[in-house]
């Protein structure tokens, strides 16, 4: 029996949860969604966790708000699971929930020296330059001589925004009190390590060209780490983005030094992995161990030892997600356990009317593409369990208490707010980023002022 006007809850606004979204009513026109999200505004990654110099990226937000204009659709932001309206009350009062909350923390990397002051995990540091309404507004940035650790592309952000002249992110939304700090840097070097060799790194061939088209910035890489191997070889044969990858590595490691050099440097590190982060009170260095390909592609130590003087540890080899109040999480994956979304019991058993999709179901790995098959296979399951299900009798509207939740037209006036606050500076927006500031902006209160 088919449940007919299905309603359904969908928990976390970011690309996975409004992809989610936007299939469900795309096969199930006669569906309505609650759409619930804890931070104040959409989006999520797209918003807070891509680099303000990304605009071609952060784009995808004009696809997001379009579905988001959807009638069908009801959005709640400022909404925390476990503490304003618990999984268990969604299950009872929808009939299916979807979990699309996301990987917003660091991985641990457990080497000795990991916990000094000085040693930063890429997330808080994405968070804090992205105006995350949770993040510190200060940030220790006071080496002249830092190192990033990682292989990807949040490796590839963090490197780039550390580097960049704060001038040059000036047309971006990047908040004022980012931009006040990285004004005031004294950084001369970015050291970026990664464990792995040019062929096997898993930057994309474009992010990797943009370290070397900033203004003021010189990108140096050792012709003899970037050197192919019999493993190497056969990637580049078999894999086209990873041969314009060594090539780009290649063709910077020929280049001659700058005449003038740079005032600040990227040095290209490859083939070398963490030992020890170095000092007593707070880092004052590195040390690297030298790697190298076994017959088999894995890297494995030499046993050569390196070390540099940094101030500043930048960890970026990963991300986790956190456990949601009241559902299953695997701690040891990072991910709930489910069975192509949906989410399953202590016992291996789906529990009725629970899904998940994105990270928090698959793990940090996937770009758009990725996200938007991933939240079709949960969607397909949830319309399929909704077919073979008797109608169960939903519990009320769980939304009546939510007095602090944010709407859709919440989220427009604090949109036009940034708009505002943009214009006044030249450029297309600038983000808000305290979280009484934007629930104040939400009132058509505040909105009044911004309009007269």
């Amino acid at each position: 029996m088919t449940v007919v006007d299905p309603r359904i809850a969908i928990v976390g606004a970011g690309p996975a949860g409004i992809y989610a979204a936007d299939i469900l009513l795309g096969l199930v026109p006669t569906a309505s969604i609650d759409l619930f999200e804890k931070l104040p505004a959409p989006y999520g990654l797209v918003r807070y966790g891509v680099a303000p110099d990304h605009p071609r990226i952060r784009a995808i937000t004009d696809t997001l708000h379009g579905v988001l204009g959807d009638p069908r659709i009801r959005l709640h932001c400022n909404v925390e699971i476990g503490t304003d309206i618990r999984i268990d009350d969604l299950r009872a009062a929808y009939d299916g929930v979807i979990v699309a909350t996301g990987a917003d923390l660091d991985v641990r990397l457990d080497i000795p020296g990991i916990d000094l002051p000085g040693s930063f995990g890429a997330a808080d540091f994405v968070a804090w330059y992205d105006g995350h309404p949770d993040a510190p507004r200060d940030w220790p940035l006071v080496a002249e001589s830092v190192a990033v650790l990682g292989a990807g592309n949040v490796a590839l952000d963090v490197t780039r925004i550390l580097a960049k002249h704060a001038s040059a992110l000036r047309h971006t939304d990047t908040p004022d009190h980012v931009l006040a700090s990285l004004e005031a840097v004294p950084l001369r070097d970015v050291h970026l390590f990664a464990r792995r060799g040019p062929a096997d790194v898993r930057f994309s061939a474009l992010e990797l060209r943009e370290l070397a088209e900033q203004h003021d910035v010189e990108v140096i890489v050792d012709p003899a780490e970037v050197a192919l191997d019999a493993h190497s070889e056969r990637m580049i044969a078999q894999f086209s983005q990873r041969r314009i990858v060594v090539r780009t590595l290649t063709e910077w490691a020929a280049r001659d030094r700058q005449e003038t050099p740079a005032s600040r440097r990227i040095h290209l590190h490859l083939r070398q992995r963490p030992v020890r982060l170095l000092g007593d009170t707070a880092v004052t260095g590195i040390e690297m161990e030298r790697t190298a390909s076994d017959e088999l592609g894995r890297m494995v130590g030499t046993g050569e030892l390196l070390r540099y003087d940094v101030g500043a540890v930048y960890r970026a080899v990963g991300y986790r997600s956190s456990p949601v109040s009241g559902m299953p999480f695997d701690a040891g994956t990072g991910v709930v356990p489910h069975a192509e979304g949906r989410v399953l019991d202590a016992q291996r058993q789906p529990i009725p009317r629970l899904y998940a999709t994105g990270w928090i179901k698959r793990g940090p790995v996937g770009l758009i593409g990725s996200t938007k098959a991933d939240a079709a296979q949960t969607v397909r399951h949830l319309i399929d369990d909704l077919a073979a299900a008797d109608p169960m009798p939903r519990d009320g509207d769980p939304t009546a208490h939510l007095v602090a939740a944010v709407d859709i037209e919440g989220w427009r006036r604090i949109d036009a707010a940034e708009r505002h606050a943009g214009a006044e500076r030249g450029r297309e927006r600038t983000k808000l980023v305290d979280r009484a500031e934007m629930l104040a902006h939400a009132s058509h209160e505040q909105m009044t002022e911004i309009v007269r």
